[in-house]
């Protein structure tokens, strides 16, 4: 069996760490040389991530285009035309062969939310530079994303300190 030029990958479900196995897999590609890619769909610029200071430590390009999660949005059109933008951004370096691997981060929240089309994701995949490795996060990927993708993997929560009240801990959730 011959093998495939690329891969994608989709981390999926309600369970934590769909992002950070993506960073990890981000900073293996690195180490391995490759030209590295992040396009974050919903978190902004006013996020300060562990995982944004060892990319941009480590020369990987990194573009924060989204306004926040939808629940803090005051104006949500202006979020869903963030959200369209990103994914214009992240289809054009799909295509554009300058990367071996391409995080898009939070994408699945632009498809269930309605702000791009789920056939329109899938043909940028399936048409995308034949080198270009993609890693995919969010919950509740579409059928159509977990079809074209070649490893899918699915975070189940079992138990999460948040449902004790604990809050975010920078070092472990950003």
């Amino acid at each position: 069996m011959a093998r495939e030029p690329s891969i994608v990958l989709v981390n999926t479900g309600d369970g934590k760490g769909k992002s950070s196995a993506a960073f990890g897999v981000m900073a293996r590609g690195w180490a391995r040389g490759w030209r590295v890619g992040v396009v974050q769909f919903v978190k902004g610029g006013q996020w300060k991530t562990g995982e944004r200071k060892l990319a941009d430590h480590l020369g990987i390009e990194w573009q924060t285009l989204g306004d926040g999660f939808t629940w803090e949005s005051t104006d949500l059109d202006e979020t869903a035309a963030k959200g369209r933008h990103a994914w214009g951004v992240a289809s054009q370096k799909l295509a554009s062969g300058d990367y071996d691997l391409l995080i898009l981060d939070e994408l699945t929240y632009a498809i269930t939310y309605g702000w791009i089309e789920a056939a329109e994701v899938v043909g940028a995949i399936r048409s995308r530079a034949a080198h270009t490795n993609v890693v995919i996060t969010g919950r509740n990927a579409v059928p159509e994303l977990v079809e074209v993708a070649d490893t899918v993997t699915e975070m189940r929560k079992v138990k999460h300190v948040y449902d004790r009240g604990v809050k975010a801990k920078k070092g472990i959730e950003y």
